[in-house]
């Protein structure tokens, strides 16, 4: 088992939760300074932080799985049969602040958090039957070996997808830097994007719907929104509910899925 849950850190989350309502998605967990919204495909958690901290407007990348322990397990195996000099992926189970989780952490030093899955409302490891069936939540890693980062998404379980997407809140430029993408078993997308440095993460959306009809919905909610094209797949430019006017945000990206073949 195996989702997609970035964790979104944001000293605004009324703001977030009318954009993500917007889009389609359902708010499954509301607690003071942490709440979960549900797409058809993949899950996206809010995490309040002060405003103007370091964090606020940052993104991590994470994920759900259904057996930490089998989840580690398998995830040391493959990273071990790894041929690199420099380390295979490695999974730790640690005591996270917020109970039992699992820490990967690739060759490059970077690392992500699996923490333990909950089922949706009507008992399956999927995205929630009341959320746009056509939205995917996708967690962006950018990394500076690009190769390597998609490497330890293999070996977390997560599939290659045949045709990759543009996603990502800090954005990937489809003309100059490598992308891959991968499809998580039960629900959300994974890319990894080129960048420089240590690694980090980003976040975005996919929608396989009606790419029009979606923009209008959004208009009529408020939200400014204008359509350009990437790599020739359309993508929208959402006004990202973290600028508040000081501080500046890049526009949140979401993704025509692309046709395969």
């Amino acid at each position: 088992m195996l989702r997609v849950r970035p964790i979104h850190f944001t000293s605004r989350l009324d703001e977030w939760e009318r954009l993500l309502t917007s889009l389609g998605m359902v708010k499954t967990v509301d607690e003071p300074t942490w709440r979960e919204f549900d797409a058809g495909s993949g899950r996206l958690a809010l995490h309040f932080t002060e405003q103007g901290s370091a964090a606020d407007g940052t993104t991590s990348l994470g994920v759900e799985v259904g057996d930490l322990k089998e989840f580690a397990r398998r995830t040391k195996e493959a990273g071990a049969a790894e041929s690199t000099t420099a380390g295979g992926t490695t999974a730790e189970l640690i005591e996270a602040d917020h109970g039992p989780s699992c820490r990967v952490t690739a060759a490059d030093g970077f690392s992500f958090l699996a923490d333990p899955a909950s089922r949706a409302s009507d008992g399956s490891w999927s995205g929630s039957p009341e959320a746009d069936p056509g939205l995917a939540v996708v967690g962006v890693w950018f990394a500076e070996d690009a190769v390597a980062a998609a490497q330890t998404l293999r070996n977390i379980g997560a599939r290659p997808r045949p045709v990759p997407g543009t996603a990502g809140d800090a954005g990937i430029d489809s003309d100059t830097a490598e992308s891959e993408s991968f499809a998580a078993k039960n629900g959300g997308i994974l890319m990894v994007g080129a960048g420089t440095g240590t690694g980090s993460a980003g976040l975005g959306f996919e929608y396989t719907g009606d790419f029009d009809a979606l923009r209008e919905r959004l208009e009529e909610a408020g939200h400014e929104a204008a359509v350009l094209e990437e790599a020739l797949i359309p993508t929208l430019h959402v006004a990202n509910p973290d600028a508040d006017g000081t501080a500046a945000h890049p526009p949140l990206w979401i993704s025509a899925a692309p046709a395969a073949g």
